[in-house]
């Protein structure tokens, strides 16, 4: 108790109230007993600490008399102490400056700003036309937004928010914050006389009770990530950012700036007005705009003038504006006003606003005028973005471009966050669910296939289906010409429009999983067992080889892999050997084609009790069941290389001319023809997308593993 005690003792204690030092209250210290005093016990606002010269504390202003202010020596500096001189030039924001702005001519905004109905505001108008101009609805029917009356004053903003509740507040003239409880702010914005421009852009109300008085524009709320992209689990907070109240005094005045994150902006003036000076964020304004903020005389230098077009609009009462990502704008109170905005991200302007937020860092912007938790909130938008273009691909969709784009836009600094070098920094914003590697990549893959689709493989309608064989679609073009590099090879992608696209994982997966549970299910005899392997090449003057590999297994766990069009029978460590190859042994694959000869399909047929010549033959009952499984939209495929002048080439035949060629092989095999050796037919399928698993091995190894198969 007593150590406890001690300890208390040693901490200092100030002020009257002799409580020891908070950071998060207002403090001003003596200048004759130099102790130091909590500003709300001596009834000096922060906003008043700057003007005083020297301070009196209550005990020493009894002998020393009161404090003593600064004298004003010019109205254009933001040190109105500094002497008059003509050679300092004008900053921002002080009494000079704003008599200055309001004579200046500015081109009009109705250059630039669209003006349109609440009801022509939609999600499918900014799709088409995009979200690159500002909006101006001169009224609120049909945004689908809630406002109170025109009569509501600073004063029921006190009544809902809290007299008590700290806001941040700017001195114009001074272009500096100071903090203020909202009480004080709002008995000396309904004071008679005022000495100082305040001015109030920072109070967001969401936690309030005013926040069930304001609704944001439907509009708003369609497009905003925060409210369609962030989890209710998220471990992060969610960010506040689309309720602010506003309110200034005539003459406020805000310099040139980028909404935090390259957000958009909505802006209503409730009561009052507000004049807008517009910039438009091209490439030369953005640079030109970085150079400014980080000069040591930004304050004397009006970015307006920097750039060849500043526009003015002025937003009147009752009118609302949409600001667009990245739009450099300054705004100037001309009378007193109250308006109600919110800053929201969204998918029209991805890589937009991701080039606002890497200028931020560059500047150095402060943690606090930054956009909460911007790359969580990312990463949210890419797993989510993942999902939607892969359902889209699934259903046959086209992306929208502004989609894709802001999807390629987004995968590069995704990858930058994760680097060594910053990635333990910034892995505080990473979202425990999300494996960051896997995302980017299957983001990559999806952006991928969206271009694969868009550079000639448009749907095509199949061919008809014919009984017992893979469906055949026969694309627009009927022949595509390959490189002698399979490594850079282009491949085409076909589908059926009426069915839903999968993914090659997806159709890999599907295939594996439904053949194995059909044989691990039947009923298979030892005695029986026994299975035969086709090999066809592609060669139409190739005579009949003069031996078949077959083989007898004892057991019935039978795996099928398809690797590159081929349905492969091996045990499972040498198919995943072989996927783990590069482009390298693919090129060495090429150079030895024409001695091993080309391999285009090895698979195992199902075992048979009793061969009947009647009956349909194994590999007919094999094809049939693997068409029935993934009749989806997935056509067969295989690279097929020419031995003879080593050059490749891919052509398409009819399905049905491929079918009879098969069954004429089959029918042969029944007759006694092939009961040592099986035809070799010449034949081609469709070329189809890569699947995610290479064929890495050379044909001598694949020869090599039949010959291993059918020793067995």
């Amino acid at each position: 108790m007593c150590g406890w005690a001690f300890k208390m003792a040693a901490v200092p204690v100030y002020c009257e109230c002799r409580q020891p030092y908070d950071a998060g209250r207002f403090m001003i210290e003596c200048d004759v007993c130099k102790d130091w005093f909590h500003g709300s016990c001596v009834r000096v606002e922060e906003h008043q600490a700057v003007d005083i010269d020297l301070y009196h504390c209550p005990k020493c202003a009894i002998l020393h008399g009161a404090s003593l202010m600064k004298r004003r020596k010019n109205w254009h500096r933001h040190d109105y102490t500094e002497p008059t001189d003509s050679v300092k030039l004008i900053q921002a924001g002080t009494p000079v400056f704003i008599r200055h702005l309001r004579a200046r001519h500015f081109p009009s905004a109705s250059e630039i700003v669209v003006k349109m109905h609440g009801t022509q505001l939609t999600h499918k108008y900014l799709e088409k036309h995009r979200f690159e101009f500002p909006i101006l609805v001169p009224k609120i029917d049909g945004l689908g937004i809630a406002l109170p009356s025109n009569t509501f004053s600073v004063r029921d903003v006190q009544e809902y928010v809290g007299g008590e509740k700290v806001i941040d507040v700017i001195d114009v003239a001074r272009q500096a914050d100071c903090k203020m409880k909202l009480q004080d702010f709002v008995e000396y914005f309904t004071a008679v006389h005022r000495t100082k421009v305040l001015n109030v852009i920072s109070l967001e109300f969401s936690d309030t009770k005013m926040s069930e008085l304001v609704k944001v524009p439907d509009i708003v709320q369609k497009l905003s990530w925060v409210e369609n992209y962030w989890p209710e689990d998220s471990i992060f907070p969610k960010p506040c950012v689309q309720k602010y109240c506003l309110m200034g005094m005539e003459d406020s005045y805000t310099d040139f700036h980028i909404d935090f994150g390259g957000t958009s902006v909505w802006y209503h003036v409730l009561w009052g007005e507000k004049v807008f000076y517009l910039i438009k964020p091209t490439n030369a304004n953005l640079a030109l705009y970085e150079s400014w903020s980080s000069s040591v005389n930004q304050s004397e230098t009006f970015f307006g003038d920097q750039v060849d077009r500043c526009y003015k609009c002025v937003l009147q009462q009752g009118q609302t504006l949409l600001i667009p990502t990245g739009w450099i704008h300054a705004v100037l109170t001309s009378k007193d006003c109250m308006a109600f905005g919110g800053n929201f991200l969204h998918n029209l302007n991805i890589g937009t606003q991701l080039r606002i937020y890497e200028m931020e860092k560059r500047l150095k912007t402060p943690e606090l005028f930054k956009f909460p938790y911007f790359e969580a909130i990312c990463w949210y938008v890419a797993n989510s973005l993942r999902e939607t273009l892969k359902e889209m691909r699934e259903d046959g969709c086209q992306p929208q471009e502004y989609l894709v784009q802001g999807v390629k836009s987004l995968i590069p600094s995704l990858k930058c966050w994760i680097q060594k070098e910053g990635f333990i920094g910034r892995a505080s914003e990473l979202p425990d669910h999300i494996r960051p590697g896997h995302l980017i990549k299957e983001l990559s893959k999806e952006v991928r296939f969206v271009e694969e689709m868009s550079i000639g493989n448009k749907p095509v309608k199949s061919q008809g289906i014919v009984p017992a064989v893979p469906v055949a679609r026969i694309p627009q073009d009927k022949s595509c010409s390959l490189s002698v590099n399979p490594s850079k090879r282009k491949c085409r992608r076909l589908r059926d429009p009426s069915n839903k696209m999968h993914s090659n994982l997806d159709i890999l997966e599907l295939h594996t999983q439904q053949v194995l549970k059909k044989m691990e299910t039947a009923q298979w005899s030892e005695d029986n067992m026994s299975s035969s392997t086709l090999r066809v090449k592609v060669n139409g003057t190739s005579p009949p080889s003069s031996t078949t590999a077959e083989k007898v297994r004892s057991d019935n766990n039978l795996q099928l892999v398809l690797s590159k069009g081929r349905i492969i029978s091996h045990d499972r460590n040498r198919v995943m050997e072989s996927e783990q190859c590069s482009d390298s042994s693919e090129d060495e694959e090429e150079e030895q084609s024409d001695e091993q000869g080309s391999v285009l399909h090895e698979a195992e047929s199902l075992e048979w009790e009793d061969e009947k010549p009647e009956s349909q033959t194994p590999l007919n009952k094999f094809f049939e069941s693997v068409q029935i499984e993934i009749q989806d939209g997935m056509s067969e495929s295989s690279e097929q290389y020419n031995s003879d002048d080593m050059k490749e080439e891919c052509s398409i035949q009819i399905a049905g001319s491929w079918h009879e060629d098969f069954h004429q092989s089959c029918n042969s095999e029944e007759n006694g023809l092939a009961n040592d050796s099986v035809t070799e037919k010449s034949y081609q399928v469709p070329d189809k997308p890569r699947t995610s698993l290479k064929r890495c091995k050379k044909d001598s190894m694949v020869e090599s593993w039949a010959r291993e198969a059918g020793s067995r």
